[in-house]
């Protein structure tokens, strides 16, 4: 079958899944779904707007049709969108947000939700106008004699009771949007459909606990820094959104109108900038952004209170009754209320921003290690196979209070990148990552463990969390190794070749070489990085320079003309006695013109070596990206890691480098990437690309983007 017909017939298959899955798992969801444009293909509403068909009052619920005593509206009106150009987004959000519900609750609960939030919302609204039509609250006067169609009332308070179950902090994320948007669109455009909006919404969020389960309020803590710069980010973001929807769809809501209250277009473009930079700012935690945020807020306070006191003295604020429709500064003073509660939160959390500037950040990190503390407690109580990674110069290194342990990490792109398991007093591993995340998250930085081992993984999930395999450790146990049997004939053929060729093997320690060994070992690395057409990369994956340090064995192979065929070179892994108990590759090169099998025989030697010296084993190291059939592409970040696998193949070779150290029948334990959640993932991708390629500029990284869509 031709390659193109079989990719075709896989995607085929793959989405015939996915759709069986969607039918069996949200069945509500696509029967609403369906519906809704049979009905609208039927009535035409798809393509003429609903509002004005003859019988639209029939169908549409509101406070005239139930004072009319047109109850079936509450079973028509949701099978409808008031205009054509509704359809879409009313779909797409129904699908998205009942989909999401009753892929968590099942279909009988998520109906339940649905249906009961549908009505909560629209009698709500109703009842909510019938108390205030006669009150002088000229927008609900105009709005109690207006109808509405549409299920988004339902899919709203679905979402708001689903909530409860998710995670934190995407569920403080996921509150936070939805709570701006129906306040937002109440009381700045101020439609129908919005009131019924936030009244679904302000019913159902407070049930969701009871309802679904979830975190327990009374047993949450209090929020993290973390969380109090989201929420003040979010907070000025609304603020500012705020500003951008009365200039971009002025309406006539709760406060009054919002004709001509939003300002110019350079104002609305110079309020979103300097507002962007603010919430980038407090993102990070960054003291100068609270500042600012604090004296802008404390400002527009200041004037909306000298708002209020004028409209008292001028008398538009007569008594108990007032007509809150004057113009525009009911508005002016609603915005100050919502820059008063922005203050209180920046009071509130101002422990959260207390990130220095970039001066003050160079002065050094409280609780550093210098690298020879680190190297002592590397050789005092041991490492995993790739500790001594940690001590390359390039590593910073955060030890806490009382130092027992150390997390050896690097910065790129605002990521902490921890480089493999913390190094130390065992029982003080768990607690050094805790001590790492608070330094983080104190000095405006993402942290992420990458290459650590199952138990960091596992310990690091206690403290909520998540991991991702990225990697695969192979290692070769050198007791009783023997190169015999059938399956060991290519490593046997290799050593015999190598015999009869007079190449000969010695472990040694690079920098005690002539130098004109070690310019050979140059050259031959050169014209491995030259031939791959990106820089040659860095972070778990060392060079020369690191072969270069005397606690580092080199292992080379030279023929009987003293010319260097190939080299690797071998990372203690020390036992917490001191003692060496085994070894991990990290510098592999030949001759692309030499001794072709000069790979396996540099690593066949190298475990006859070591086994003679009494190691315990080698670690061929991890290839980044790379894994065994077994553990590849279990969910979509998966697959994401092995597209990013894929376009680096062609210049690094990283999966034919995995598929190779097969040969020596290696045992596989996993490696993982540890993050706080998936909002951190993209920000990391970025770090780690700059990390492995530091020296790689715009063309580098647009060729590799352009080979992995190829």
């Amino acid at each position: 079958m031709p390659a193109d017909a079989a990719t075709g017939e896989r995607a085929t298959s793959t989405a015939r899944r996915v759709t069986l899955l969607i039918l069996r798992r949200c069945p509500f969801t696509v029967a609403v779904v369906v519906a809704l444009l049979v009905v609208g293909a039927a009535t035409t509403t798809l393509w003429h707007a609903t509002e004005h068909q003859s019988w639209y009052p029939n169908v549409a619920f509101g406070l005239p049709s139930f004072e009319k005593a047109r109850w079936w509206t509450l079973v028509t009106g949701p099978w409808f969108a008031i205009s054509p150009i509704v359809y879409l987004p009313l779909i797409v959000s129904f699908a998205l947000l009942v989909g999401y519900t009753e892929w968590q609750v099942g279909t009988r609960r998520a109906a339940t939700y649905c249906v009961g939030g549908q009505l909560v919302g629209v009698v709500g609204a109703a009842f909510f106008l019938w108390i205030f039509r006669d009150s002088g609250w000229t927008w609900a006067h105009q709005l109690a004699g207006g109808l509405d169609v549409g299920f988004s009332a339902g899919a709203l308070a679905s979402i708001a009771i689903v909530t409860a179950r998710i995670r934190a902090p995407w569920r403080l994320r996921v509150r936070a949007v939805l709570v701006g948007y129906v306040a937002i669109s109440v009381l700045y455009v101020g439609t129908l459909a919005n009131l019924e909006h936030a009244v679904a919404v302000a019913v159902a969020l407070p049930l969701g606990h009871r309802l679904v389960g979830g975190v327990p309020a009374h047993d949450r803590a209090g929020p993290s820094r973390r969380e109090w710069r989201l929420i003040a980010a979010v907070g000025l973001a609304v603020i500012a959104g705020i500003r951008f929807v009365v200039w971009l769809l002025p309406g006539n809501g709760p406060l009054g109108s919002t004709a001509g209250t939003g300002g110019s277009a350079a104002e609305v473009a110079v309020v979103l900038v300097v507002t962007a930079l603010l919430v980038n700012g407090l993102r990070r935690g960054r003291r100068v952004a609270w500042r600012w945020a604090v004296g802008f807020s404390g400002f527009f306070v200041a004037l909306a209170l000298l708002a209020a006191v004028l409209l008292i003295v001028a008398g538009a604020i007569p008594g108990p009754n007032p007509n809150i429709d004057v113009g525009g500064e009911p508005l002016f003073v609603a915005d100050g209320v919502l820059w008063a509660g922005m203050l209180l939160v920046l009071i509130a959390g101002r422990h959260a921003f207390a990130v220095p500037g970039r001066r003050r950040r160079r002065r050094g990190v409280p609780g550093a290690v210098d690298r020879d503390e680190a190297v002592a407690l590397l050789r005092r109580h041991g490492g995993d196979h790739l500790s001594w990674m940690t001590t390359w110069p390039a590593n910073s290194y955060f030890g806490g209070d009382g130092t027992q342990a150390y997390v050896a990490y690097r910065v790129q792109a605002g990521v902490a990148l921890g480089l493999g398991d913390p190094v130390g007093l065992r029982a003080a591993r768990l607690t050094s990552v805790r001590s790492f995340a608070s330094m983080c998250d104190a000095a405006g930085l993402t942290p992420c463990l990458f290459s650590v081992g199952a138990s960091v993984a596992a310990a690091a999930e206690e403290i909520g969390w998540q991991s991702l395999q990225v990697a695969e450790d192979t290692v070769i146990d050198l007791a009783g190794l023997e190169f015999r049997g059938k399956s060991w004939q290519g490593v046997r053929t290799a050593l015999n070749r190598a015999k009869k060729e007079g190449i000969e093997y010695r472990l040694v320690a690079l920098a005690d070489e002539p130098r004109a060994v070690i310019h050979q070992v140059r050259e031959i690395s050169e014209e491995w990085v030259g031939d791959k057409g990106l820089p040659e990369m860095g972070f778990t994956l060392g060079g020369v320079d690191e072969a270069l340090d005397r606690q580092v064995r080199v292992g080379l192979a030279t023929d009987g003309d003293g010319r260097v065929q190939g080299v690797t070179s071998w990372l203690p892994v020390y036992d917490g006695s001191d003692r060496i108990a085994g070894w991990t590759l990290d510098v592999m090169r030949r001759r692309s013109d030499g001794f072709r099998p000069v790979v396996e025989y540099l690593i066949a030697s190298a475990c006859l070596a070591f086994q003679a010296e009494g190691a315990d084993f080698i670690s061929l190291s991890a290839a980044p990206l790379a894994r065994s059939e077994s553990a590849h592409a279990a969910t979509t970040l998966d697959r994401l890691l092995d597209a990013l696998g894929a376009a680096l193949e062609p210049y690094y070779g990283f999966r034919s480098l995995h598929t190779f150290k097969m040969k020596f029948k290696p045992r596989y334990e996993p490696l993982y990437l540890v993050y706080r959640d998936e909002a951190d993932l993209p920000r990391i991708g970025i770090a780690l690309t700059r990390a492995y390629l530091p020296d790689a500029d715009a063309r580098d990284l647009l060729r590799l983007a352009t080979t992995g869509r190829e």
